[in-house]
Parts: C-alpha cells; structure tokens; sequence
C-alpha cells in the first residue's frame, strides 16, 4: 500500500489545528500526515502548586499550555508524561506545540486513526548534530544540547500520537569549526545518545534520518546508509528532490527509481518513507529551491511506473510548494499508471487465450 499526504497542515485547511488538518487530509481521500516542527523553543516555569503538583504531564489541562518535560534538580530533563510532578519541580512547556496540551496528543492520534491518517513529524531543517555537547566550548555544547532535546521532544510527542517516525537532519559541514572527520565522529556519537535513549523510552516511532540535498550537509546516500547500518532502530528516509540534487540529476527513468528504492526496502520493514517534489539545483549539486511537480526535471511519471512495478509499502509525502495539491497529483498520477498496466495485462492475457482456442482448430 502507498499512502500520500503533505509536509504540513493543508494549505487549503481554513483551521490551522492538528485537528483541521487530520480532518482536511481525509477529506482529501489521502491517509498521511507529515507534522512540521518548526518551533520547538521552551522555557520552565514553576508548577501551581494546587492545579499541577501531584499530577502527571499527562493529567494537565489546556490552562497549563503544552508540557512536554519536567526538569528536577540533580536529574536530565524527565520526558516521561507519567511521572509526578513534585513542589520542587519546573515544568518545560512548549508555547508553539502541536496541541493545546500534552494530553489532547492522545485524542489526537486516535482521532487519525479513525480516519486512516498516519501521522509523522519532521523536526526543524537546522537540526546540526555535529555539534559536541562534551565541548569546551559552552555555546557548543548548549547547542548541541538543544539539538538533543528537540529530538526527544519530538519523539514523546509523536509517540503520544501512536505516530510512525520522526524525521531529522544531522548536521552540517563547517571547516572553520572543525574537521569533516571530527563531525562525524559527533555525529555518530550524538546518534548513539539518541538511539540509546529511544530504546530506555520504549518510543514506538522510528527514528529516520533523510537524504540531504547539499554537498556541505551530512546526509549522501551512502552517509545515511551507512549510519543506520551502525545503529539498530535507525532507519534512511528517501528524499527524492534532495537526492536529485546532491546527484545532480541522475533520476531519469523508472530503472533508476527501482535501483534507489530497493536500496532503501531492507531498512524499512514497516514500509519505504519518502518525500517528493520537483527541484532547482545548481551544477555542483546543491539543491536552490523546491517546485511543484510540474515545474522542472524530476518526472513523477517515472517514479509512478516504478511504483506500479515495485507495488511497495511506501509513505510518499509531498514536500512541493502546492502541498496536497500535488499529493492528490501523485496519488492521481499513480493510479493512471497502474490502470493503464492492468489494462494492458488483461489484453494481452486475452489475447494469449484468443490464440489458444485457435491453435487447435489451425491443427485440424
């Protein structure tokens, strides 16, 4: 099964809720939701000691905004929505979350089930975990830090929704910092940090790290492969403008699709995840901007004849400017390709039985 849904809240959604935009993919007639988070910054407060002391994140109402964490002294920031909260405590709240509170995640996500929406979220585009939080420097290290906590944000909220996975960048490439080979080793020791914690969690969202579309980004085909060959649980997201990109162009026909999908089908058991849109690029390969389907080189045609050969379990979001109005166009496009193939199938299967009967009356 492929499932089709926008980078985002519907354009044409005239809520911008969570709720409007569950309700607006499934009117669409499509089954997939990609959650942007795109301002995770909080800050701590004390807790009222007579409406939130003694309670759990969880238990807490829309007049306490969005809690996504307690901070105890002596302790790393608690994201488990089941613990108490205690006088001494400071809550995290998230002023920009994905719902009034923590709580209503849960209705949320059952709310997208009913209406066969599988929700996803996408952490920020500066994500950078090249950055070493055991650095000396104290502005790296409380980077690196943040970093860390929006991605543990972003899988307690996504777990809360009973969503699929999250999706991140890691990091980017600055020689005046440090050395590539010393970003890398950040790199894979942050991943580490993260997966590690994932596990302890018993988050049941994946975790994706995706294609990157700049040379000076981490994130080739190879990099991403690579880590997630290193890191159990971890797994490559497809993104196929920023593939384009960084390759400066090599998406032309359906084989080539077919190649790169079935790189990634051994890595994603529960199903393919991938993005797509058109996209301008420069010549050494670094992706300028994303278009809509119909603007530039990146034929969706040809990924639909792959699609209809491959028959995958996929999410195929659409990261295009239109957002679910290209969605609706690949799910459009895909369908035209797999009638015209089954059209063709029953032809030339009649066609075998046409010449079949015929065969033995030619003998007589």
């Amino acid at each position: 099964m492929i499932r089709y849904g926008p980078a985002g809240i519907p354009l044409s959604c005239k809520g911008r809720t969570l709720k409007d935009g569950i309700e607006d993919v499934h009117n669409l007639a499509l089954t997939a939701l990609e959650i942007q988070m795109v301002r995770p910054k909080t800050y701590p407060r004390p807790p009222d000691e007579d409406e939130e002391v003694g309670k759990t994140i969880k238990e807490l109402g829309p007049e306490s905004e969005f809690v996504v964490a307690i901070s105890r002294e002596g302790e790393d920031l608690i994201y488990d929505p089941d613990e108490i909260i205690e006088e001494t405590d400071d809550l995290v709240v998230m002023p920009a979350g994905v719902a009034a509170c923590f709580n209503d995640l849960y209705a949320l996500g059952n709310m997208a089930k009913r209406h066969d929406v599988k929700l996803s979220l996408h952490t920020p585009y500066y994500m950078d975990l090249g950055c070493d939080m055991g650095s000396e420097d104290e502005e790296e290290s409380i980077l690196a830090g943040q970093y860390f906590d929006t991605l543990r944000q972003a899988g307690v909220i996504l777990n809360a929704l009973d969503g699929d996975i999250v999706v991140t960048n890691v990091g980017l490439y600055d020689d005046k910092k440090r050395s590539r080979e010393q970003t890398d080793e950040n790199i894979y020791n942050n991943i580490a940090a993260i997966t590690d914690w994932w596990h302890e969690m018993g988050l049941k969202p994946r975790l994706g790290v995706e294609v990157t579309g700049q040379q000076d980004v981490f994130g080739s085909l190879e990099q991403v492969l690579d880590l997630c060959d290193e890191f159990e649980g971890l797994v490559p997201v497809l993104n196929f403008p920023h593939y384009q990109a960084r390759t400066k162009g090599s998406l032309n026909t359906a084989t080539d699709f077919v190649d790169l999908i079935n790189q990634f089908v051994p890595y994603s058991k529960d199903g393919v995840y991938a993005s797509f849109s058109n996209v301008e690029f420069t010549p050494d390969g670094n992706e300028k901007w994303l278009t809509p389907l119909k603007k530039g080189e990146l034929r969706f045609e040809r990924l639909a004849e792959a699609l209809a050969d491959l028959k995958p379990e996929m999410t195929l979001i659409s990261s295009s400017p239109l957002l679910e109005h290209d969605a609706v166009y690949m799910r459009t496009l895909t369908e035209r390709v797999l009638s015209k193939k089954a059209a063709k199938f029953l032809k030339d299967k009649k066609k075998q039985e046409l010449e079949a009967s015929d065969a033995p009356a030619a003998a007589e």
